[in-house]
């Protein structure tokens, strides 16, 4: 045999030195895709975990915002409250100090009426007075001036004045007697406490 001959024969016929592989058995199979199946399993349960804990920062998150936001809108709902208190105040303020000045005329208006002179009732100018009269009460009236009641009660430091306390027979203790000069108040504003006469 020549040796090209003796050549190809020896690479046609495998050596028994190299060991043959052995098929894979179906449990070595089955083993590996559940170890597949395990693995996708954790990968998937570990992204759903950080879904959920993404999921309850964001809620978190949001919860602190609204809170706040709630905080905030309550705050400024406090402030517009206070402004506009503040506000109306003021404007009581202003209101009661220029009406001040207007009560000093119908002070003089209601001692000329009370002090009016004989038969004047019949003369065309008093009509007048008396109209002029009613006019002023009506305008402070309008700006929410009421005249503070003091005549026989009890007197009251917040409200009244007392010129002086004197003894009657007439009116209780601590009552008052007379108004001297009438007071008045804007809402719960008072304007100018009456001028009053007490009882011991």
């Amino acid at each position: 045999m020549s040796d090209e001959k003796k050549k190809r024969t020896r690479h046609d016929h495998p050596t028994t030195d190299e060991p043959a592989q052995a098929p894979q058995s179906a449990a070595e199979t089955m083993e590996q895709e559940a170890a597949a199946q395990n693995e996708a399993v954790t990968l998937m349960e570990d992204t759903i975990t950080g879904l959920q804990q993404e999921l309850q920062n964001a809620q978190n998150q949001c919860k602190e915002y609204f809170e706040g936001w709630q905080r905030e809108r309550a705050d400024f709902m406090n402030y517009k409250k206070r402004v506009e208190r503040d506000q109306a105040q003021l404007h009581q303020v202003i209101t009661a100090n220029i009406i001040k000045k207007f009560l000093v005329v119908l002070d003089d208006m209601e001692r000329a009426i009370k002090n009016r002179p004989a038969a004047a009732e019949q003369q065309e100018w008093w009509n007048g007075v008396e109209l002029i009269y009613r006019k002023l009460q009506s305008i402070l009236e309008a700006e929410g001036i009421q005249p503070i009641a003091a005549a026989g009660d009890p007197f009251d430091p917040n409200l009244h004045e007392a010129i002086s306390h004197e003894e009657s027979s007439e009116v209780q203790s601590g009552h008052i007697i007379e108004v001297v000069q009438q007071g008045y108040r804007l809402g719960e504003r008072v304007v100018r406490p009456a001028l009053v006469r007490v009882a011991q």
